[in-house]
């Protein structure tokens, strides 16, 4: 069985190189981003496949993998966040473990993927609100106080970000400019093209996600957040769900895999949101769509037990901030730029204008007194 799908998964690959379109990079290679193709289209299908079995069969094929899973169990039992006011150096240094480091590289490459400021800083302040809302389901979310706000937000996601921003700038990557700076400037203005977009304009298509309108752009980058959040838990319910331990060949696979596949698919969503000229979005992004719903769908399924306990209310309300956070980092972004990057560059546009002026009356003394010159030369001949 081992060597029948070693070879349907090699022969599929090769048929991705031959046949799936190119990504949208082109470094090392495009071959590279189309065996990635492949390589997604390949877990989207055991995804889909697993989604109509039932949990006893999906756990006794994950055994046949690997026989030692038969053994481990999630301790539901651990307590977690316990003693938060007890506060020692000592302490705070035992949670900086391999786990801390792996949540850093993670947030450096986030950086390396969105390349956003602003969005990055939104999402880390959204996963903690996550955990919190979702802590009655997963018990590891609970964490202390200090563990959540300086280890998590300001230690390791902090740093991952600006590393990762870092390694962009030295490595002068594209800049992504998610947030749009439209042409209407009053309030008055926006409130009318709001009131205008729930009526027709034309009996021609729409695109929901149109560049060229403000809340439009808002919609995408709060479906952004979103979905983030969404792949995000995905993880640690497949783990809580088919009881994983949390350094597992299967869990680094999978990260590793849903890594390189989001590069490409965040490309082609940005692409799509701020592109006028694009029509529609890559086909490495609607697989990962499926991606994200199927393994959500998974859970859901396979986890009936865990999601009976789920708190409506925290749902609403996660969603509510996740809105609202999405909302302010936008606006946030656009008073940024319109009023400090404005202010940046007519400060460098006076700048240079001082200097070319500054020049022309250097050259113009230059000129006069080089015909000063000129003429007491002619005065003493």
């Amino acid at each position: 069985m081992w060597a029948g799908m070693l070879c349907v998964i090699f022969f599929f690959l090769i048929i991705s190189v031959l046949t799936f379109p190119n990504g949208p990079f082109t470094r090392p290679h495009p071959v590279v981003w189309r065996i990635v193709f492949g390589c997604s289209v390949l877990y989207l299908m055991g995804l889909l496949f697993l989604l109509f079995q039932n949990y006893e069969t999906v756990r006794r094929i994950l055994v046949w993998i690997d026989p030692g899973l038969a053994s481990f169990h999630i301790d539901m039992d651990k307590e977690y966040g316990v003693n938060c006011s007890d506060v020692t150096v000592e302490k705070i240094w035992n949670h900086l473990d391999v786990f801390a480091l792996a949540h850093f590289l993670g947030w450096a490459f986030k950086a390396i993927l969105i390349r956003h400021l602003g969005i990055l800083w939104a999402i880390s302040v959204m996963w903690e609100v996550t955990e919190i809302a979702f802590a009655h389901l997963l018990p590891n979310f609970i964490e202390c106080w200090w563990d959540a706000l300086i280890l998590d937000v300001l230690v390791c996601n902090g740093l991952g970000i600006w590393v990762g921003l870092k390694i962009c700038s030295i490595l002068e990557m594209r800049e992504y400019k998610w947030v749009s700076i439209r042409d209407i400037e009053s309030t008055t203005g926006k409130l009318k093209r709001a009131m205008l977009q729930f009526t027709p304009g034309s009996w021609t298509s729409v695109r929901w996600l149109d560049p060229t309108c403000t809340h439009m752009r808002l919609v995408a980058l709060c479906q952004l957040v979103i979905f983030w959040q969404v792949s995000e838990l995905n993880t640690f319910f497949l783990k809580h769900v088919y009881e994983f331990p949390p350094s597992h060949p299967f869990v680094v696979a999978r990260l590793v895999l849903i890594g390189v596949i989001v590069a490409p698919s965040v490309r082609q969503y940005y692409m799509y949101v701020t592109d006028p000229t694009c029509s529609r979005v890559g086909t490495q992004c609607w697989v990962y769509g499926a991606i994200m719903v199927t393994e959500a769908l998974l859970c859901i399924r396979h986890g009936a037990a865990l999601f009976e306990r789920t708190q409506a209310l925290n749902i609403l309300l996660w969603l509510l901030c996740q809105s609202l956070v999405s909302v302010l980092c936008v606006y946030g972004c656009v008073l940024w730029h319109r009023y400090f990057e404005t202010e940046k560059k007519a400060t460098i546009r006076r700048s240079v204008s001082h200097l070319s002026k500054f020049d022309t009356d250097i050259s113009g003394n230059m000129a006069r007194r080089t015909k000063s010159v000129e003429e007491l030369d002619k005065k003493e001949l």
